[in-house]
C-alpha cells in the first residue's frame, strides 16, 4: 500500500506527495478546462502512468533476460472526449525500441500486461505501436 497526500493550493493547482519517498509533483487544470496548463493535468498523469508503467514492466522483463533497453523511447498521446462527460477517450502509445535489439514479442506482451494498462476502463481506447529498428 502506498499513500499519496494531496493539497489543493488554489487556482486549480494541487501538490501531491509520494509517502514513501516524499517526492512531490504539482498539477494544474489544462487550458481547455479553465486552467493555465502550467503543469501536468490529472489526466496527463494517467497518460504518464501508462507510459512509465509499460517501460518499467518491460525493464523488469529485460533485466530478467539480460537484455538492454537503454535508449527505448515512449510517447503517449492523450485524447479527451468531445462531449460530456469529460473523460479520456484514447491513449495512443508509440514505443521505439533500442537500435540493435531484435524483435521480441515477449517484451511487447510484458508492456501490455502492465498494471496501468490492465486497470484502465474498457471504454478507453489503448492502441500500442512498437517500432523495432
Amino acid at each position: 500500500m502506498v499513500k499519496i497526500s494531496i493539497s489543493y493550493t488554489g487556482g486549480l493547482h494541487c501538490l501531491a506527495e509520494h509517502g514513501p519517498s516524499r517526492a512531490t509533483l504539482e498539477t494544474d487544470a489544462p487550458v481547455d478546462n479553465q486552467g493555465k496548463g502550467e503543469s501536468f493535468s490529472p489526466t496527463d498523469l494517467v497518460a504518464t502512468a501508462l507510459g512509465t508503467c509499460m517501460a518499467t514492466i518491460m525493464g523488469i522483463y529485460a533485466r530478467q533476460k539480460d537484455l538492454v533497453l537503454d535508449g527505448m523511447r515512449i510517447e503517449v498521446t492523450k485524447e479527451m472526449t468531445a462531449s460530456a462527460p469529460r473523460k479520456i477517450a484514447r491513449l495512443t502509445t508509440e514505443v521505439w525500441m533500442p537500435v540493435g535489439l531484435a524483435r521480441n514479442p515477449a517484451i511487447e506482451h510484458a508492456a501490455l500486461a502492465c498494471p496501468v494498462h490492465q486497470s484502465l476502463h474498457p471504454d478507453v481506447e489503448k492502441p500500442v505501436n512498437f517500432h523495432w529498428s
